[in-house]
């Protein structure tokens, strides 16, 4: 097998956008490192960046989301008037914000949902400059 030729995904695009991340969120912030916490940093990253992506969400305002996160929870996060700047997305996400919440997981899921906004962050970047790449080839 070439090492330099990408792995083909096991999903595509429209596949991850129909995952619930809700749910991914709630079985996955709590739980010891395993499937389930493999799950939610997968797919599940992965799915959100999708979804946020396709609204037009920028990486950095995801990565604000989860300092702010980080420093006040996930209660605090979810009760932000505006967490993300657009509105469409500032529902999406409040929704999962408040999924996590709802788990009372304390400071280690309040860390692991910022660790995970982060990775959508990543993706969503990643995304971005794959696309930029390909417009300019």
């Amino acid at each position: 097998m070439n090492d330099d030729a990408p792995y083909p995904p096991d999903r595509t695009d429209d596949e991850l956008a129909r995952l619930d991340i809700t749910v991914l969120l709630r079985y996955g912030l709590t739980a010891e490192p395993g499937t389930r916490r493999t799950a939610l940093f997968g797919d599940g990253a992965a799915a959100a960046a999708v979804l946020l992506d396709r609204l037009g969400t920028e990486p950095r305002s995801v990565a604000f989301l989860a300092d702010t996160v980080r420093a006040g929870g996930l209660a605090r996060a979810a009760e932000l008037p505006e967490p993300l700047p657009r509105p469409e997305a500032a529902v999406l996400v409040r929704e999962w914000l408040r999924a996590g919440a709802e788990l009372a997981g304390g400071i280690a899921a309040d860390d692991t949902a910022a660790t995970w906004l982060h990775a959508v962050a990543t993706v969503i970047e990643a995304k971005r400059l794959t696309r930029a790449r390909g417009r300019s080839a």
